[in-house]
């Protein structure tokens, strides 16, 4: 038994990764429902929950490869790497449940372009990011790893898009919207759904590094 637990094991990091990518799309994807269908309140309780389950999802598989890391004697990648990216993973995740329930507890009444334009940059960021994450296993090929750094570039113009588009939603905001208590829950949606593009660019980032330091 002891010498089986000192065996070299790598575990299905990997895999993991790929599983929580794939909830934080559908996370992302639900959440998109969620500001189309908006003004119908049965479909907003329902993609509010898509939005939920796959953030709860999202969760055990970051506790899995937490709980990994402490099991497996040999990693593919660096420990630090591993537990950087699940958990900057986690956070976007986490981000877009933020998302639905700030809506939600501030009672915002109807969505704006800017909600809908930010949305639609933060789906592709997403998309992106699920793409980069599924490429890490064979970054050893010259060919892969350039892909993967294409597509880290990728999200990067994204989150530069959705800066753009949130501080014009800001000026307008500010310049047009006459209601403070509007201002304010407008305010705060659009800085969220903003951050997730941010966050999405930090697991960019350490993919990149993952890349450069194991290609």
């Amino acid at each position: 038994m002891l010498f089986g637990k000192l065996l070299p094991r790598e575990g299905n990091f990997f895999k993991m990764f790929d599983q929580h990518a794939e909830r934080i799309v559908e996370a992302a994807h639900a959440f998109a429902q969620l500001v189309a269908h908006y003004n119908d309140l049965h479909l907003r309780e329902k993609y509010n929950q898509d939005v939920d389950n796959a953030e709860r999802a999202a969760d055990r598989v970051t506790h899995e490869v937490n709980k990994s890391i402490h099991k497996t004697f040999i990693t593919p990648i660096d420990r630090e790497q591993i537990h950087s990216l699940i958990n900057t993973m986690d956070d976007v995740a986490d981000l877009i449940q933020d998302s639905a329930e700030t809506m939600a507890l501030y009672d915002v009444r109807h969505m704006t372009v800017e909600i809908s334009r930010l949305t639609d940059l933060s789906v592709k960021c997403c998309e992106r990011l699920r793409d980069a994450v599924h490429l890490l296993e064979k970054i050893a090929e010259p060919a892969v790893a350039e892909a993967a750094l294409k597509t880290c570039e990728e999200i990067d113009r994204l989150e530069s898009d959705a800066d753009r588009v949130m501080r014009a939603a800001m000026s307008k905001l500010f310049r047009e919207e006459p209601d403070v208590r509007e201002v304010i829950k407008l305010k705060a949606i659009y800085e969220l759904l903003e951050t997730i593009t941010d966050k999405c660019e930090d697991v960019a980032n350490i993919i990149e590094g993952i890349v450069l330091e194991n290609s």
